[in-house]
């Protein structure tokens, strides 16, 4: 499958802003069914500065600095996309690791790929392992119970017993808020599992990137429509990184497009940096769009 992806991030100051530096997390990353055909990043008003880097992760990281003065700041991002469809099928039957053999595994970190997957037990910024959040998962987790089937599992309870609610939350909220409000978005659930998850023992990481939402049968697809969209994922021996969507109660597959992956969302928020002045207000507008091709 083939996909266009536009990514369209616009800042509107109240006053003017004289210099900007800025990082992006907004340019795609290969994967083992994802590559990427071709790419395009436009900055307006025009960088005296740009350079694109790969971060601590793997990440494909941009870097600009603007330094004339603007009351808006606009970053168009155009990629090409080709997904191979992934063989979820056999995943959950022939893979029978359970989840306190792969803690024991994590523990004694035994070859360097366990050494460097272990981060992903720890705390993070806005992750914090407890013994609330381990409790909540804990039924799902299971010493004897299959890992992959113990994640979907909870990916399942998540998907029945949070509200999606954009209102609820905001990038700060921390996972032990949404487990008592169950609202959040795509985030919040993304973290909230993390957090349970490493709160076992387990390691588990954040994956960013956009998701095709399908229009209802008969209705044509909204341009800008889509948005960025978060899920986690839990590391396997012999398997790797398996993703699971708990917005949505599945595991990824074609739809799901990455553009980066961290311990949490600090790790790969799609643009942050330093303005100069700008005055006492800023408005931000996003609009994604993921059309077939």
């Amino acid at each position: 499958m083939r996909y266009r992806v536009r990514h369209l991030t616009e800042y509107l100051y109240g006053a003017p802003v004289t210099l900007c530096y800025n990082m992006a997390h907004l340019l795609p990353r290969d994967t083992h069914n994802q590559r990427c055909l071709s790419r395009r990043i436009a900055v307006t008003p025009t960088p005296v500065y740009q350079t694109e880097g790969v971060d601590y992760f793997g990440n494909t990281t941009f870097y600009f600095s603007v330094q004339e003065p603007h009351k808006k700041l606009a970053i168009d991002v155009e990629c090409y996309f080709e997904i191979e469809q992934n063989d979820l099928s056999n995943q959950l039957t022939l893979h029978d690791l359970s989840c306190a053999e792969l803690r024991a595994l994590i523990q004694a970190s035994q070859s360097p790929e366990l050494r460097m997957v272990k981060e992903y037990t720890l705390d993070s910024i806005h992750i914090h392992r407890s013994k609330e959040l381990g409790e909540y998962a804990r039924r799902c987790f299971t010493d004897d119970t299959p890992v992959l089937q113990a994640c979907m599992d909870f990916t399942h309870q998540i998907f029945e017993e949070f509200t999606f609610d954009p209102a609820a939350t905001s990038v700060s909220t921390p996972p032990e808020q949404v487990l008592k409000d169950k609202r959040g978005v795509c985030q919040d659930f993304a973290h909230l599992a993390i957090a349970c998850i490493r709160s076992l023992g387990l390691p588990a990481r954040y994956m960013s990137g956009y998701l095709e939402t399908l229009p209802p049968p008969g209705q044509e697809k909204l341009v800008g429509a889509d948005a960025s969209h978060a899920w986690f994922a839990v590391f396997i021996p012999d398997l790797g990184w398996v993703e699971f969507d708990p917005t949505n109660d599945l595991m990824p597959n074609e739809q799901h497009i990455v553009t980066a992956w961290g311990r949490d969302y600090a790790d790969v928020t799609p643009l942050q940096g330093v303005i100069f002045d700008g005055g006492d207000s800023q408005a931000l507008n996003v609009s994604v769009d993921v059309q077939r091709v």
